[in-house]
């Protein structure tokens, strides 16, 4: 009879930050920001959904919390940050190529899936870009639909707008 070793959660470290009325919340492991929600989502309830138990605590998400406040306040236009993500291959391809979209400029999900050499996956493409673990961070608002209108956010299109708002305040400057 063999012993089944019961493996414990994961440990991460979740953090709140307050913007215009909108709270999102930032979730780190140990080597780097794994998540951020667009939403006041209790603390518990992101555990369960990343499988993991979620302690309180703001020093191992410093760096996020400044540079995320910092754009927030049109002072930071791109991130420095030890990223840990889980995802498949191609989603982290999707990611990657986000990650290149300047800062105050859309593309469409038809442009990503070119940039990673896929063209007939525009609906993954969509697929993996809701699927992002750190929106803004990896700027998935910065992608609108074919026609140029706001489509598709995790924290809703009044959030997206803002968020591309801001950018273009910030160019205007």
């Amino acid at each position: 009879m063999t012993k089944r070793v019961r493996r414990l959660p994961e440990r991460l470290y979740g953090s709140t930050i307050g913007w215009e009325g909108w709270t999102f919340r930032v979730i780190s492991s140990g080597q780097g920001l794994r998540f951020l929600a667009l939403s006041a989502e209790p603390l518990d309830a992101l555990a369960d959904k990343l499988g993991a138990r979620i302690l309180p605590d703001d020093a191992p998400n410093r760096a996020a919390l400044s540079q995320v406040h910092e754009y927030l306040i049109g002072a930071r236009r791109t991130f420095d940050l030890s990223l840990d993500l889980c995802g498949t291959v191609f989603q982290k391809d999707v990611w990657e190529a986000l990650r290149t979209i300047p800062y105050g400029v859309t593309v469409s999900y038809g442009e990503i899936a070119e940039r990673i050499a896929k063209p007939r996956a525009v609906r993954a493409v969509g697929q993996a870009v809701g699927a992002n673990p750190v929106p803004i961070v990896i700027p998935c608002h910065r992608v609108i639909g074919h026609d140029g209108h706001l489509v598709g956010f995790g924290g809703g299109l009044p959030l997206k707008e803002r968020l591309l708002s801001l950018e273009q305040g910030a160019l205007d400057l």
